[in-house]
């Protein structure tokens, strides 16, 4: 009779202790501070986006597939590699290169402080690092508002998608991933420009994080108590709340951050490129300056215990006989 079991062995060993090294390092080092590979990427996209941009969907599809399918297949190079201790430095060079969970939270406690200190001008300009939102008639409150929701969105897809993908599918996935992202970010809003050509990079971003923002607002759910939130608090928020937000993937992790905090989020935002009515998120109050250093909390919470799944569930393979 055939059954199946579980080992640990060979390339499944190297991705997990890649991924637990990974994680390490950009918690030690965060981002490099010069040269780094995710800004090369961009400046290839950027390139290749002045010579095929086009106010069509065909020219935008074809400049999606060629950028995430060349990142793809460079990470599938790497995990050809048969040596374990080989295999692990490269996943982890791949996910100390694509995770971005310590820039995160250094972001978010800067705009705490400047927003703490008074001074609305600093933390106007530093919003942009968080998102892309017009920071220039937002007073205090909406400041942080507008850096609470971008911490919580951005803990999906800067923390846990990476890992998500990485335990899935080993450096291609890391990399993948990190490549839609990034073109999304670029090309994939609703402006004028980019309607039709970012329509593909969108269309990805959105298939991409499907499964990483729902463990992310699981993994929310259940540290919720960590920062003094309800688990059932966050649960209700997520799962009454999501459907009505624009984004299938942004909903359940804002509105599950909002139920966790004991906040209310969402409701008009502004772009440089229009004005979007969110809907509410959560059954609190809205979110002030002082919620700024509670949310930043969650979100290292949340990327430490999906890195501690996704480090154990990378460690073991079925082999079936």
């Amino acid at each position: 009779m055939r059954a199946c079991r579980v080992v640990l062995s060979g390339l499944p060993l190297g991705r997990a202790t890649g991924l637990a090294l990974g994680v390490l390092a950009d918690a030690v080092l965060g981002d490099p501070r010069r040269g780094h590979p995710v800004a090369a990427f961009g400046a290839v996209a950027a390139w290749l986006e002045r010579r095929w941009w086009a106010d069509r969907r065909g020219p935008g599809v074809a400049y999606a597939a060629v950028l995430v399918g060349g990142a793809v297949g460079l990470g599938a190079l790497a995990e050809r590699t048969r040596h374990p201790v080989l295999h692990a430095g490269l996943t982890a060079a791949a996910t100390w290169t694509v995770l971005g969970g310590t820039s995160l939270a250094a972001e978010g406690a800067a705009m705490a402080a400047s927003l703490s200190a008074g001074d609305v001008d600093a933390a106007r300009e530093r919003l942009p690092h968080l998102c892309g939102r017009d920071p220039s008639a937002l007073d205090p409150d909406g400041l942080a508002r507008a850096a609470l929701e971008s911490v919580a969105e951005n803990t999906a897809d800067a923390v846990v998608a990476p890992l998500v993908w990485g335990a899935i599918a080993g450096v291609p996935g890391l990399l993948g991933h990190r490549a839609v992202n990034t073109l999304d970010a670029m090309v994939g809003h609703r402006s004028a420009r980019y309607r039709h050509f970012g329509w593909a990079s969108a269309r990805a971003d959105d298939v991409a994080g499907v499964v990483p923002a729902r463990v992310s607002a699981l993994v929310t759910t259940a540290v919720a108590p960590l920062v003094g939130g309800s688990p059932a608090a966050a649960w209700r928020a997520w799962r009454r709340d999501a459907p009505a937000h624009p984004s299938p993937n942004a909903g359940p992790v804002e509105a599950s951050f909002a139920g966790a905090l004991g906040l209310r989020l969402g409701g008009r935002t502004v772009y440089p490129y229009g004005v979007q009515d969110r809907p509410v998120l959560g059954d609190g109050r809205p979110p002030a300056v002082a919620d700024l250093p509670r949310a930043v909390r969650l979100s290292r919470l949340v990327g430490l215990a999906t890195a501690v799944l996704a480090v154990g569930v990378s460690a073991w393979r079925p082999r079936w006989r």
